[in-house]
């Protein structure tokens, strides 16, 4: 790769780097295996780099190799659980609403299939509109859209079974008081 190369491949990771963390950090749950994932892709995009014609694409670009390896590890992740007697609890680390409306989103997009999850990640989080999606995820306009429906499904079902079950023992202790 030719000097020129080098210093704006530099450059960019110098001015996109936070960014492109928070889209890594978007498809991971894990702050470490985000930082791994942006590593990852951006060693992968060096090496083609030259080949990148249009470099106002590179975000776009980088994305879909963020993608593409997290839904490898995804794919050779090993499943093993380990069978325990007592969940633990869960973890806030800050204690506002905020946080903990992020940390519930982020957990609830845990049941959805990494192309539902890409999706989902690009459409909203990202703000790319349907047809920058498709082009980022080497789908059609209409693949997105339906795609994009049944994972915003997926996760109301998920949300409302959840409030379900926050709300059983509440229910149950009225039925006590009342009897």
């Amino acid at each position: 790769m030719a000097q020129n190369e080098v210093l704006e491949f530099e450059e960019y990771v110098r001015t996109r780097q936070d960014a492109l963390l928070r889209s890594a950090r978007r498809l991971v749950p894990d702050p470490v295996d985000a930082q791994d994932l942006l590593q990852t892709a951006l060693v992968r995009t060096y090496r083609r780099w030259e080949l990148i014609a249009d470099k106002r694409l590179a975000d776009a670009y980088l994305r879909r190799v963020m993608i593409n390896t997290r839904t490898e590890w995804w794919r050779s992740r090993k499943l093993q659980e380990v069978p325990t007697e007592e969940l633990p609890e869960p973890a806030i680390t800050d204690g506002t609403e905020q946080h903990a409306d992020r940390a519930l989103l982020m957990d609830v997009l845990k049941v959805l299939a990494p192309k539902q999850r890409s999706v989902v990640v690009l459409r909203h989080w990202e703000q790319m509109s349907t047809e920058e999606t498709a082009a980022a995820l080497g789908m059609s306009a209409g693949t997105v859209k339906s795609t994009l429906h049944r994972a915003l499904a997926r996760l109301r079902q998920e949300l409302e079974s959840r409030e379900l079950e926050s709300r059983a023992p509440e229910r149950e202790e009225q039925e006590r008081c009342a009897a």
